[in-house]
């Protein structure tokens, strides 16, 4: 479940099928409400705490870059944190490890957030 960390910053700490699909929904929708409200806040910017997912198939990658796309369009960011071997080499071998912003865990995705927004 995603966790409103702070004004700013979401949290979602994400599990493999059937979970990840689930929350990657509620986010996505979760945004564009937020985005579609019309008032002066803006979305927040997002961490996806990957620990707990050891594949992703391309549906999940779809989803990702849905959820990426949405934050561009209004001025958020996204941070991958904690990304599994497994997982890496996913992102290596669909070019995604270029397209992502990645961080080590989610402590430090959520500390370069709040220095970029400095």
């Amino acid at each position: 479940m995603a966790i409103e960390w702070s004004e700013d910053i979401v949290i979602c700490d994400l599990n493999d099928e059937p979970e990840f699909s689930e929350e990657m929904q509620d986010l996505i929708v979760r945004l564009q409400e937020r985005a579609g409200g019309g008032g002066d806040t803006p979305i927040p910017n997002v961490v996806l705490n990957l620990a707990g997912i050891s594949y992703l198939n391309s549906s999940n990658l779809a989803q990702l870059l849905r959820l990426r796309k949405l934050l561009i369009e209004q001025n958020g960011r996204m941070k991958l944190a904690s990304v599994a071997d497994p997982v890496w080499s996913i992102m290596l071998l669909t070019g995604l490890d270029k397209v992502f912003q990645f961080a080590p865990d989610k402590a430090t995705a959520i500390a370069s957030l709040q220095l970029e927004q400095s």
